[in-house]
Order: structure tokens, then C-alpha cells, then sequence
């Protein structure tokens, strides 16, 4: 018998998922009909990519597709771009489409993503943005902003309203396409750092020639008509040719809201390791929470990498394999190269207040030094934020930020805290070392040893 799967979500983990139960299928035996519903007009795109397309790093938006939606169709997928749905009936096993269209299943996948927060003054009445205003998040944002960028000319001022991950990347590219730059942020440059290291990264922001306003709750938009004209904040304001937002993204679950599924206060699902939500449904992706490793909480993370790994084994189990996600450890990195600065962002594991609220002694040490021999020309400054337990030396978390090189020591540290090392075990594993990319000592494991030492 054929077992018809629905999976609502075209992007990484709905597809993961698609073609894993595919070939899982063909070891197991078992005959799927796997129907795939997006309501956009894209699939398996790296949205990470689009402020490089901006940057101009990237010639254009088909160079960020992984595989189209023709070769998704070649595999026996039946994927159908531009429907939404709107509803979903679990114990008649339908979804509905926004055209009145029911489609029954056997098994659910909802991998829907996270769209864009957009906030209300960014929106003119009938929902949509105001011209020179967007959000970075799909291929159509990209190509939106690529002609904004084109059409703006000289002089222009990009206001910038988020400090995140995405809002330092749009800076990046607004910069050097030669924009003056604003960037607005409630709390201050990339929030999820200890506050010793975001500063490093208000530094390099400022010294690029970002005009930096933080503590900046963002109350309107000033228009020319239809257009955007400036923005103001609480004691401030600012004229401005174009408005990036990036303050965030939701998940998209409110077509299951009704029916019975638990979802978190902000519409997240929370999926087993296998992707079970419930009977027949399963879950991956943006839409859904991760559970972090090191203390067992759930949280928000919608990364491409979890997608995929979560789609992937949703996929395997789903057509009767056992792969698992296990969860993570809380493992991002990004870049601000732009004007003559140029640093590498990285983090992995616990906050301070993440481990305090663990009931955790946290002690925690900032320690600088070079990426590479000083005596190298490849040599740049990186400051190390390392934090483990007072009682157990568990390695709890480590933060970096610095010049070329500097980034991927973030993997050793996320290793170490997948396995429950400890503070001593970074400290004296065995890295590769030669002059041009590390001391005999790597500044890691000397950024352990002093927490190390303290304990």
C-alpha cells in the first residue's frame, strides 16, 4: 500500500526530509507519495546568503539555490510552489489550501519555516511594507534589495533596524556598496554575546563608520508619500533613503492553531528527536524549538543546520529508518568585514544568565591574543570568552571575536561541549598548530587553561 506524505514547506528541512524518506523507503520497502506544498516560488535556497548578494560577493539569486524545484520533481517528488495552506484537519488527515483544495495524508510534515517579524510602523494599511522598506529572509527579498541598492545613487543612507546576525551582515553589504549606514538595536550589537564581546563588535561597527544607536526603540517612519523618508526612535531620529528590518523571524504554525498540536507561547512546535510531534505528524526546521544539550533546555535557533540535520532524520524515521537529532549546543558564527575592519563572530553554549538560571557556578575569563604566530603577517588580535562550572569544570560556553582565523576555533570548543567535556579537556586536546594559523599554544586552549587555573 502507497502512504501518502504531505509536507507543507519547500526550503531545508522540508525537503531533507522528502528526499531522506525517499531513500530510506527504498532500503525498507516501503511505497511513498510524497506531495511537497510551499506557497513561495522557491525551494532549498540559502537565505544565509542573500546579504552577500547584496554585498555583491554573490552574481545573483540562482548561485543560492542548492537544487531546483525541476530536480526535486526529477527524484519522484510532487511539489507544487504557490499554495498556502491555511488549515489543517488531523483526525480527517486533510490540509486545506487557500484555494479551498483538500488534501489528505497518511503522515504530516510541517516544515514551514519562520517569515520576518515585520513590525507595524514598517507596514502601510493594507499590510504591505512602505516603499524603500523590506525584510531579508527569502529570494525575493534579495532581489528586492539588490534593485534598491541599484536604484538608490550615490549620498544614500541605509538605516538598519536589528543588530543581529542578519542586521550586521546588512550593514556589511550597505557599507560597501558605499552607503552611509545606520544601525538601530534595542540592546546593543549582536545581543547574544556577553556584553565584554559585543562591545568588541560595537568597535569595529563604529570604526567602519556605522553610525551605532543602541538602547533604540524605533516608534515610526517618517514618508514622502508612499515612500520612507527617515525613521525615529525615542530620542532620536534619522533620515533614511531605505529601511532593512531585522529584528527577528516567527514561526509560520498559525494554520495548525485549532487543532489540538501543543505549541510554545510564540507558535513553535517541539518535535522529538525522530521529528514526532504526534500521531501521524511530524515537525523540522525554522517552525520548530531545538533542545540545547548542555542543560536540557528547549529554545528558538532557526538555523539552516539544524534544518537540515532535523529534516534528515525526520525523513530516515518517517519511512521506517532510526536516525535521531539529538539536539545541539547553541553553535553560530558570522562575519563584519566592511571599510577597512574585519572581524570574525563566533559562539557556542551557555550564556551567564543561560547557566545561572541552570542552577550552574558559572566562572568566566576574557583572554586576548593572535590567530597566528606574532611574527606572522597572518597574524590578527582575538579576544576568547571562555565560561565553564565552578564545582564540575564542565565546559559551559565560549565566545570569540577576532580577525581572519578566529571564527572556526568555535568548533574544537562546540566538540568538546557536545561530549560534556570539561574546561581542562579543551585546554590540553590536540590541535594542529603551525605559524601561519595558530601559537604553539592556541589562544583557545590558553583561554581554557586560564579558566582552568581560576577554578
Amino acid at each position: 500500500m502507497t502512504e501518502r506524505i504531505v509536507v507543507v514547506g519547500a526550503d531545508a528541512a522540508g525537503m531533507s526530509a522528502a528526499h531522506q524518506a525517499l531513500r530510506t523507503a527504498r532500503r525498507t520497502g516501503r511505497e511513498l507519495a510524497i506531495t511537497v506544498l510551499d506557497r513561495g516560488t522557491h525551494t532549498s535556497y540559502s537565505a544565509c546568503g542573500i546579504p552577500y548578494w547584496m554585498a555583491g560577493d554573490v552574481d545573483g539569486g540562482d548561485d543560492l539555490v542548492a537544487r531546483s524545484a525541476e530536480q526535486h520533481r526529477d527524484a519522484g517528488i510532487d511539489l507544487r510552489l504557490g499554495v498556502e495552506v491555511v488549515a489543517a484537519d488531523l483526525s480527517g488527515r486533510t490540509v486545506t489550501t487557500a484555494d479551498g483544495e483538500a488534501i489528505g495524508f497518511d503522515e504530516l510534515v510541517v516544515a514551514t519555516g519562520a517569515p520576518a517579524v515585520v513590525p507595524d510602523w514598517a507596514l502601510r494599511p493594507d499590510g504591505t511594507a512602505y516603499a524603500g522598506v523590506g525584510v531579508v529572509k527569502t529570494l525575493d527579498d534579495g532581489t528586492a534589495w539588490v534593485d534598491r541598492f541599484a536604484e538608490a545613487g550615490d549620498g544614500a543612507h541605509v538605516v538598519v533596524v536589528g543588530a543581529g546576525y542578519v542586521g550586521v551582515e546588512v550593514a556589511e553589504a550597505a557599507l560597501r556598496q558605499g552607503f552611509g549606514v545606520t544601525v538601530l538595536t534595542r540592546t546593543r550589537g549582536m545581543g547574544m554575546l556577553e556584553d565584554e564581546m559585543s562591545d568588541l563588535v560595537n568597535k569595529a561597527l563604529v570604526d567602519a563608520g556605522v553610525e551605532l544607536v543602541l538602547g533604540a526603540e524605533v516608534t515610526g517612519l517618517d514618508l514622502d508619500g508612499d515612500r520612507v523618508s527617515g525613521v525615529h526612535w525615542d530620542g532620536g531620529s534619522r533620515e533614511a533613503d531605505l529601511v532593512a528590518v531585522a529584528i527577528g523571524v516567527r514561526p509560520a504554525t498559525d494554520f495548525l492553531r485549532g487543532t489540538g498540536l501543543p505549541l510554545t507561547e510564540d507558535g513553535a512546535l517541539r518535535p522529538d528527536p525522530h521529528g514526532r510531534v504526534a500521531d501521524h505528524v511530524w515537525a523540522a526546521g525554522d517552525c520548530c524549538e531545538v533542545r540545547r544539550r548542555i542543560d536540557d533546555a528547549w529554545v528558538f535557533r532557526p538555523l539552516g543546520t539544524h534544518a537540515n540535520k532535523h529534516g534528515r532524520a525526520l525523513g530516515d524515521s518517517l519511512a521506517g529508518g532510526s536516525l535521531a537529532f539529538e539536539g545541539m549546543t547553541d553553535t553560530s558564527i558570522t562575519r563584519f568585514a566592511a571599510c577597512g575592519q574585519y572581524v570574525e563572530i563566533a559562539r557556542t553554549g551557555l550564556s551567564r544568565a543561560d547557566a545561572t538560571a541552570a542552577g550552574l557556578d558559572p566562572v568566566a575569563l576574557v583572554t586576548e591574543g593572535s590567530t597566528a604566530s606574532g611574527y606572522m603577517p597572518e597574524a590578527d588580535p582575538v579576544a576568547i570568552w571562555v565560561m565553564a562550572d565552578r564545582a564540575s569544570r564542565r565546559l559551559l560556553g565560549v565566545q570569540v571575536v577576532g580577525g581572519r582565523g578566529a571564527g572556526k576555533r568555535i568548533d574544537a570548543a562546540a566538540a568538546v561541549l557536545w561530549h560534556e567535556g570539561t574546561v581542562d579537556d579543551l585546554a590540553w586536546m590536540d590541535l594542529a598548530y603551525a605559524p601561519p594559523f595558530a601559537t604553539a599554544w592556541d589562544v583557545l586552549q590558553v583561554a581554557a587553561r586560564r579558566v582552568a587555573e581560576r577554578l
